[in-house]
């Protein structure tokens, strides 16, 4: 199914997200919520090198629809800490998963719609085959199954996706983590524009969310991240027994749409749907003209009406 979007339709008058934290598992979560405190619970998760920003057109459309939106920064971003200086800085998969596990303990959400894409949809994709109970419905961008199969890192790839990739090898170097530290907004600046390249974002609009960067543990958790995915960086030992369940490359059996972005760089759609066979349950895959890497922020409206399909 392909849809043709109009980015940045939606004008709505909405009371402006509340900034709020919570105890969460390892961390100290910040984040945006809105809408009725008794709506079908929404949580948005986004992705690197983004921020909360990402979802602000979504979040009038959906508390328009009288739904509630939980918006966290995932760790190493915006106002998120981690409580202990011991624990491992990790950007690995199952990280992200627990985290998203964990906010919703902490906010006793027995249960949710989930929409992610890039690191925000892997938590998302994670949480929905590990414990579908919490999960009432998937919407997940661009790679749809985006579980990494870590044991399988070694094996090459399409030549013209190893070279879209590039990013992730020079973080897998010295030269790259000093490149991220001297050179992070230009560098985040650089990877927006190659992942969507008809997206004609403002440098306020970049602004908003590089602010996010300032993070104490961004380098650190995103280089692990990068690292780990390619078995070259140890995954933090607290966090094993689910990157074994993950190594299975479980099923995903909740209601589920997958959202590609035509002009998506990085991960370019093929007319073939890879992931398919991995969504068990009730599964659609929708195809956004023209938009890249980020569907939230450049086609809200077809966004919103993915979650609110799921509701």
């Amino acid at each position: 199914m392909t849809i043709e979007t109009t980015p940045h339709l939606i004008s709505v008058e909405a009371a402006a997200p509340k900034l709020k934290q919570v105890t969460a598992g390892v961390l100290e979560v910040a984040y945006l919520e809105s809408g009725p405190s008794d709506g079908p619970v929404v949580i948005l998760l986004h992705g690197f090198p983004y921020d909360v920003h990402a979802y602000a057109a979504v979040v009038e459309e959906l508390t328009r629809a009288g739904r509630r939106c939980i918006v966290p920064f995932l760790r190493g971003f915006g106002p998120t800490r981690f409580l202990s200086s011991d624990t491992p800085r990790s950007g690995q998969q199952a990280a992200l998963g627990a985290d998203l596990l964990a906010l919703m303990d902490a906010l006793e959400i027995p249960d949710a719609v989930l929409g992610g894409y890039d690191w925000g949809g892997r938590a998302a994709c994670i949480v929905a085959a590990l414990w579908p109970e919490r999960v009432r419905g998937l919407v997940s961008c661009n790679t749809g199954y985006n579980i990494q199969n870590i044991p399988a890192s070694h094996l090459p790839i399409d030549p013209y996706r190893e070279s879209q990739s590039w990013y992730v090898y020079y973080f897998n170097t010295e030269r790259g983590r000093a490149g991220l530290t001297v050179n992070g907004a230009a560098l985040c600046r650089l990877l927006w524009r190659m992942w969507s390249p008809s997206w004609s974002f403002t440098e306020d609009e970049f602004a908003r969310s590089s602010a996010a960067q300032e993070n104490p543990d961004f380098i650190d958790v995103v280089i692990h991240s990068y690292r780990h995915r390619l078995a070259a960086a140890p995954g933090d030992p607290a966090l094993e027994d689910i990157e074994r369940r993950l190594a299975a490359q479980p099923p995903i059996t909740v209601p589920s749409i997958v959202l590609h972005g035509d002009d998506n760089a990085l991960d370019p759609p093929v007319e073939s749907d890879p992931s398919a066979s991995k969504f068990t349950g009730p599964y659609q895959r929708r195809r956004l003209k023209g938009v890249g890497h980020n569907p939230p922020q450049e086609a809200p409206a077809a966004f919103a009406d993915a979650i609110l399909s799921l509701i």
